[in-house]
């Protein structure tokens, strides 16, 4: 199972998570959010990586030329676009980092999944190959990081598996839900952030550890 942990705000908590072995963590550069980091303080937890845990990059209705920047200094290594980027801008962002995986995260509100579809068929029509796709639940003004569960039911259900990119997990979990969520939904991956956290933006890392191991004993 794959597992990101998301919103990494300094280099002793980067060296502490990576230090558990997960598969990613994510840096957000929105600015609104309490897991914010600046483009400085992320170029320098960046260096901390070791080359077996991927950086990831969360972006939320930035400016191309902006991610291009950040992607660069920070070397990210892959890039997800946690807003309202639309086919358009997704397929501007690949050509001028066409080495980079992008992930597309979508809201999910209600049972059904069919803007979705649209919007992915629309990517496809750019030629838009994505490297995975992050469900999170929908919270009115929020991007993320909100702590509310997806209806899991109801995901398992509508997501088409045999044409859609890889599904990643998100919203709601913690160490304790973690591996009933994979079971009800089988995802590819999972993605956390509030769920490993002892305040907004301070990772428990002894959360972290027992989330890591629980994902991966299902």
């Amino acid at each position: 199972m794959w597992v990101k942990i998301c919103g990494i705000t300094d280099e002793s908590t980067a060296e502490a998570v990576c230090g558990l072995s997960p598969d990613a963590i994510g840096l957000n550069f929105h600015p609104q959010s309490p897991r914010s980091v600046t483009q400085v303080v992320a170029a320098r937890i960046a260096k901390l990586v070791p080359d077996e845990v991927l950086r990831v990059g969360v972006f939320v209705n930035c400016a191309i030329g902006e991610i291009e920047d950040i992607s660069n200094e920070c070397r990210l290594d892959q890039i997800q676009l946690h807003g309202d980027e639309s086919p358009e801008q997704i397929a501007e962002l690949r050509s001028r980092l066409p080495s980079v995986p992008v992930i597309r995260a979508w809201r999910m509100a209600g049972e059904n999944l069919t803007e979705l579809g649209e919007h992915l068929s629309a990517c496809r029509a750019f030629g838009i190959e994505l490297s995975g796709c992050l469900i999170d639940s929908r919270v009115s003004g929020a991007y993320g990081g909100t702590g509310h569960t997806v209806a899991w039911d109801a995901l398992a259900g509508a997501y088409r598996r045999d044409s859609w990119p890889p599904l990643i997990l998100a919203g709601g979990l913690t160490p304790d839900n973690v591996a009933d969520a994979i079971r009800s939904t089988q995802p590819w991956g999972v993605d956390v952030a509030s769920g490993v956290e002892s305040a907004p933006g301070v990772k428990d890392i002894e959360l972290v550890r027992r989330f890591i191991a629980n994902a991966r004993t299902v």
